[in-house]
């Protein structure tokens, strides 16, 4: 597939490829994450922020582990518009792709209560994603499997941040929780009223009629 394509490339499909696959660029994910980043200062939201930083650059990082471990090398390395370098498995900008907009789709899903905003959310991300993985087959920088591989590594490394994260943030904020809340006030224990203390008073006023 790489082959086909890379051989009826023309001047404005290059330039339209590139543009897409920009969307996958680690220079565009750091402006995205510096913008979320601050966000999740500003509002204090320490769980997202440590979950967001954990996902995504984290995920670059095991990635680039993966394309030194299976060494494999690009389908292209010549010509007018290759600007890549390095190993071919799994691709950087897919999974790249993959941890952001997934990650974000993650966060937008809570907010959205109908299950048709869910899917548009859902199928906006995936569109994105695809359409970065095809641009990167396209130009040639990388083999169908390479996209494939990098697309099911950056899912599984959300599924693992996302089981791990559920008991990180009941433990981050339960003890949040508990520094706002005022503390419980004493519960009233009732004390018995003693009913003999009155027969007295009753028989004095008895003797006087």
């Amino acid at each position: 597939m790489a082959l086909w394509f890379h051989a009826h490339l023309t001047p404005a499909f290059v330039s339209v490829l590139r543009g897409i696959t920009e969307f996958g660029s680690s220079e565009w994910i750091a402006i995205v994450l510096a913008v979320a980043v601050l966000f999740f200062v500003f509002k204090r939201l320490w769980p997202s922020l440590l979950i967001t930083v954990v996902a995504v650059p984290g995920g670059m990082l095991l990635n680039e582990w993966i394309k030194i471990l299976v060494h494999r090398h690009r389908p292209f390395v010549d010509g007018w518009f290759v600007d890549w370098s390095g190993y071919s498995f799994a691709s950087g900008h897919t999974i790249g792709a993959t941890l952001l907009y997934g990650q974000l789709a993650l966060f937008i899903f809570p907010l959205i209560k109908s299950g048709r905003g869910r899917a548009l959310v859902f199928s906006a991300a995936t569109l994105v994603i695809v359409l970065v993985g095809f641009s990167r087959i396209a130009l040639g920088a990388h083999y169908l499997t390479d996209v494939l591989g990098g697309m099911f590594l950056g899912t599984s490394w959300l599924t693992v941040c996302l089981l791990v994260s559920r008991p990180l943030r009941r433990a981050i904020v339960r003890p949040v929780i508990e520094n706002i809340l005022p503390e419980p006030t004493p519960e009233l224990v009732p004390v018995p009223i003693s009913v003999q203390a009155e027969a007295p008073v009753a028989t004095a006023a008895n003797s006087l009629i």
